[in-house]
């Protein structure tokens, strides 16, 4: 038990010194050191995950570790005490294990930035922070981490803050977030009044014993129950950027972009997702609201994939595509297929780590260039960032046998036994997403390069920094999907007892091969379309100011923004402006007089603090001695 206590507090700790040392001393000791430290605090993350999986591997045990009772209220107590269980590791596997590639691709990539060590302790920051919401054995442990990312998005996403664009957009995803996490928080707040604990484990067990001997309770409360997990899918569409909270998501992409890759591919955006999943038991109670899940999550992705098809910003394409990936996670969520759900979570995590990183190369390369209309004939200089992108593409299209085959091919199974609406919607969205992806790589790599003499000149392949992680993560996007194969479902089976009743587990029957083949054949549909308007007519998109019809629409991201703008946030400025410029003003000057008295004591409250430390000791030996003649004389 000791054992397991100091490695778990390593996992959690090693990225938070990692913070403090870069934060504190990163700057006077070097870049090299900034990065060695950054990525060597989360590889030490890393191997003790590891150890986590091979004990529970070998145990079927989950591992508490109790640190000491936080909150004590009268029947009510929270510990502050971690939980690594199948779920909880499994995460941290994906979240340690990619977030030291990403630290080590960083270290090259920033290596030219002057506040590298600033780059890198927020880094090391978040992820501490998605640690502690991912191992924390109650829902106000992970609310602490829920909100730690949070903030380091938003310091991630403005790191450039000398660009206001860049800081706007840092502020929309904090803002936008913080709407979804009230809904988080009041979601808590119910669980904790009808259940009077807010462990996992308390919640879990009176669920299941209620269920099943009290069912006069579980009608009494199933209406606060619904309400809370609808509150809490409102937190999970903020931080997983679903309808309609995800229009911070592609506005993130002014970050460098390996943040891109660590926060919006394989950890934050996937907290919502993890949230859920961890309290599968209680959103099992709530059939409508699941319904609400997997509608919201078809929505979401075939309107986030529709906006893809057009972007011209490759990060914006990457930005639309992880929407849209993210809606189809939620999709299965909503129909139960919560391991189905984890798998394309982690396939997910591979293949676009893989994609962000690979179009940080190219920025790279060509100085900052983000439009693919200035690209082009970048696969003879940069074969390394070339293939290892195709493979994530393959894998992103739902090809055979890449990794995304198989976890994309299990959300359309599942969809298709729960409702065909929904998978027909989620079909539509896999056609488009391997179109706009194909169309990524056409517009990137074929044809002739259209940049400048100058970028021309300079084009090279990455250092080894940047390809080796790509390399890695082209590896596990090919051969990710084996964890889960169908007939040998590795992962529904170690997932098996989170869950009261087991979902997702496909066999190849007839069914299955005639859905495969659908999906295979549409994918087919998207990639061939895309060849033939960039590789057989060699088209290029349109500049901005010639783009009309419904292109424009799409272009435009459907107003959303503009929608939000008009209805959300310009009434809120003039509701305001009014209550300043008359509301406040009448009552505060003209009704009570409240804003002249409290200038009036304000500017007699001035002439106390005059600097004389005498007279605030008299004062402070007043104040403590009429305290303590009340406390003992009255």
């Amino acid at each position: 038990m000791e054992k397991n206590l100091a490695l778990a507090l390593v996992l959690v700790l090693a990225p938070f010194f990692g913070f403090l040392a870069n934060i504190f001393f990163g700057k006077k000791a070097g870049k090299g050191f900034v990065g060695l430290l950054g990525t060597l605090s989360i590889l030490i993350s890393f191997f003790a995950t590891t150890y986590f999986f091979m004990l529970i591997q070998s145990t079927g045990k989950s591992v508490q570790v109790d640190l000491f009772q936080w909150i004590s209220l009268e029947k009510f107590n929270i510990n502050f005490s971690f939980l690594l269980d199948q779920l909880s590791v499994l995460w941290l596997l994906f979240v340690t294990g990619i977030g030291t590639l990403i630290h080590m691709y960083s270290a090259s990539y920033m290596h030219d930035d002057e506040n590298m060590h600033k780059f890198f302790a927020y880094l090391n920051l978040f992820v501490f922070f998605m640690i502690t919401l991912v191992m924390g054995s109650n829902l106000l442990i992970l609310f602490i981490g829920w909100e730690g990312v949070g903030l380091c998005s938003y310091l991630l996403i403005g790191f450039w803050y000398k660009n206001q664009d860049y800081n706007d957009a840092a502020k929309k995803a904090f803002i936008m977030n913080r709407v979804g996490d009230l809904g988080l928080l009041i979601g808590i707040f119910i669980l904790a009044y009808v259940f009077g604990s807010l462990e996992y484990s308390e919640i879990s067990k009176a669920i299941f014993s209620l269920k099943d001997s009290n069912h006069d309770w579980m009608i009494s409360n199933s209406a606060l129950i619904g309400i809370a997990a609808l509150c809490l899918f409102i937190g999970a569409t903020g931080k997983s950027a679903q309808v309609p909270l995800y229009t911070w998501l592609p506005d993130a992409m002014a970050g460098p972009t390996p943040v891109s890759a660590l926060i919006h591919a394989a950890t934050m955006v996937t907290a919502g997702i993890f949230m859920v999943t961890r309290l599968n038991f209680v959103f099992d109670l709530a059939p409508n609201v699941q319904v609400l899940i997997s509608v919201i999550g078809a929505i979401t992705a075939v309107l986030a994939a529709a906006i893809g098809l057009v972007q011209n910003d490759i990060k914006k394409v990457l930005a639309y595509s992880t929407v849209s990936q993210l809606g189809l996670m939620f999709l299965a969520l909503g129909l139960g297929a919560y391991e189905v759900a984890v798998f394309h979570v982690i396939t997910h995590a591979f293949f676009k780590a893989c994609l962000f990183l690979g179009s940080g190369s190219v920025i790279h390369a060509l100085h900052g260039e983000q439009d693919m209309r200035n690209m082009g004939g970048l696969k003879k200089v940069m074969p390394i960032t070339y293939w290892t992108m195709m493979i994530s593409t393959l894998a992103i299209s739902g090809i055979f046998p890449f990794a995304g085959f198989w976890s994309k091919d299990e959300i359309l199974m599942s969809a298709y036994h729960g409702n065909v609406v929904l998978w027909v919607v989620g079909s539509i969205a896999s056609i488009m997403t391997a179109f706009y992806m194909f169309r990524l790589m056409y517009l990137t790599f074929f044809g002739e390069f259209r940049g400048t003499e100058e970028q021309k000149h300079h084009l090279h392949e990455s250092p080894k920094l940047i390809t080796i992680p790509l390399m890695i993560l082209a590896a596990l996007a090919l051969v990710g999907g084996a964890i889960n194969l169908p007939g040998s479902t590795w992962l529904n089976h170690y997932l098996a007892p989170l869950f009261h009743k087991a979902h997702g587990e496909h066999h190849l029957d007839n069914t299955a091969f005639m859905l495969m083949g659908i999906a295979t054949v549409g994918a087919l549909i998207g990639i061939y379309i895309a060849y033939s308007k960039y590789i057989s007519k060699k088209e290029v998109p349109v500049q901005d100011s010639e783009i009309k019809g419904i292109a424009s629409v799409l272009y435009n991201k459907f107003y959303v923004d503009e929608a939000y703008e008009a209805l959300i946030v310009n009434p809120i400025y003039k509701l305001s402006h009014f209550f300043r410029k008359y509301t406040e003003v009448a009552i505060s000057e003209f009704l009570f007089g409240l804003g002249k008295i409290t200038n009036l004591l304000g500017n007699q409250g001035k002439l106390i603090q005059n600097g004389n430390i005498g007279m605030y000791l008299l004062a402070f030996v007043i104040g403590l001695s009429s305290i303590l003649a009340y406390i003992f004389l009255v």
